[in-house]
């Protein structure tokens, strides 16, 4: 753990502030990790070591001057193949988009370069972001740093084995149904998906600040809570563009620190069950932030299965109609893994045709079991759950089949996404193979930074991060 490349985010912009190394140093190692890996793990679409190495002349220099220095100067961060970054290739894993490219960064991406922060390249994903493995026609599959054999995760799987295998410090994925969360807790790492509106989405592809931006949300990873911590205070903050934009950003922590606070360890019949060493992490966790001082209880949501069938109903029926217009005669071009949710999206898709009348109380039933939920959750501020049912897949494994597919398998992580919550992905211990396994926090609207120091208290008892044999 003493190897640069594994240094918490926090701690090499602290060694960048005091010349206790350089950003050309930093981003060398970093640049000779990702020549050294890439090979085996896939993680990347596109290495930009000019700019890298430019930036970090640039970076090197404010530092001697004694400039007024970011909260990411020198520090080396990767970027979601999805998200617009100014003449690099965007394609988000599909041939359809291999020559797309930009000349403006995406807002959160000039909060990161206005922070000090390197950008040494963008990350594989699957096509159009739509499954839990990484692997597209266009880059190929990702592995898993801790087992190649075994999927990184998705769609933000590129991010976070670049993170985990100490290619990056930190980055940025997306999470439209644990995108973020599930590779983060196939790899070892932490990710925030944050509440819809606190971190802008412009210049993510598909549109993030349209009539279903509160479905997905783009947010931090990195390898450590405190790193997530650092990278949203980054990027948060309201933007003109994003029709979802808040200006929230205050954080009352009276209640953290007198340790009063409830955590309800999640239960619903809806969720389905879990390996065992899946529920031994999340007992684990219960028992490390209960001799924290808080308050842990069972709690149980009654309507979470309704509330995983509007999920699908918007991310299945209603985005899958989203893509037919791009899609259309170039069906050859797709990857097994798009053309399986397609089909999944199609064979259940409304019979006879949705009208807009179906639509619009579909709309409504979202607005009322997200109500039910924030009344359930009115005394118990922070839930404890699993991230999914089980670690990483092998690769090829998963897929969208009804009873054995996703929608069985990420219950845990969906159901936020459809009602708009904040959940940080935290590592809390492995599997017999040596996989990690991840625990969720998961918070009320609009109380990100709230949760983030929770999940810090965590980790704390925890103990220090594990990085993988890679």
């Amino acid at each position: 753990m003493s190897a640069l490349h594994y240094w918490s985010l926090v701690e090499l912009a602290a060694k960048i502030r005091t010349r206790a190394i350089s950003p050309r140093e930093v981003v060398e190692q970093h640049l000779k990790r990702i020549g050294e890996l890439q090979p085996r793990l896939n993680a990347f679409v596109h290495i930009d070591e000019a700019g890298a190495r430019e930036r970090a002349r640039l970076a090197e220099i404010a530092v001697m001057r004694d400039e007024p220095l970011g909260a990411l100067h020198g520090v080396p961060l990767t970027i979601k193949s999805c998200i617009d970054v100014a003449d690099w290739p965007c394609a988000a894993g599909s041939l359809l988009r291999k020559d797309y490219k930009l000349s403006d960064d995406a807002i959160l991406v000039r909060r990161l370069r206005n922070a000090g922060a390197i950008l040494l390249g963008n990350t594989n994903t699957p096509e159009f972001l739509m499954a839990y493995e990484t692997d597209n026609l266009l880059a190929g599959k990702t592995s898993n740093p801790w087992n190649p054999n075994h999927s990184s995760g998705g769609s933000s799987g590129g991010e976070a084995a670049a993170i985990a295998s100490g290619c990056s410090a930190g980055g940025v994925g997306s999470d439209g149904g644990g995108s973020i969360r599930v590779p983060a807790h196939f790899c070892g790492i932490c990710g925030l998906k944050p509440t819809p509106g606190r971190v802008p989405s412009n210049g993510h592809y598909p549109a993030g600040n349209s009539a279903f931006g509160w479905l997905g949300v783009v947010g931090p990873m990195g390898r450590t809570v405190g790193d997530l911590r650092v990278l949203f205070e980054v990027l948060r903050g309201p933007d003109a563009g994003d029709a979802l934009t808040s200006p929230v950003h205050t954080f009352d922590d009276t209640l953290l620190r007198r340790k009063k606070v409830r955590i309800g360890v999640l239960e619903d019949d809806g969720l389905g069950s879990v390996t065992p060493e899946t529920q031994l992490a999340v007992r684990q966790a219960a028992q490390l932030l209960a001799y924290q001082g808080f308050i842990l209880e069972p709690f149980r949501l009654n309507n979470l299965g309704r509330v995983l069938e509007l999920w699908w109903f918007f991310f299945g029926t209603v985005v899958s109609e989203l893509f037919q217009g791009e899609i259309r005669g170039r069906q050859a071009l797709l990857s097994p893994i798009f053309r399986d949710y397609l089909g999944a999206a199609q064979s259940s898709t409304h019979e006879p045709p949705m009208t807009m009348e179906c639509f619009v109380e579909m709309c409504k039933m979202r607005d009322l079991e997200r109500s039910r939920i924030l009344g359930a959750m009115c005394d118990t501020p922070v839930l404890l759950s699993p991230v999914c049912t089980a670690p990483a897949f092998r690769h090829g494994e998963g897929n969208w089949n009804p009873r054995t597919g996703y929608r069985d398998t990420m219950r845990h992580s969906q159901w936020l996404n459809l009602a708009g919550f904040p959940g940080i992905s935290v590592p809390m211990g492995q599997s017999p193979e040596g996989l990690p396994i991840g625990v969720q926090l998961i918070g009320r609207p609009f109380e990100d930074e709230f949760v983030l120091a929770v999940a810090e208290e965590l980790e704390s008892a925890r103990g220090a991060w594990l990085s993988p044999p890679v």
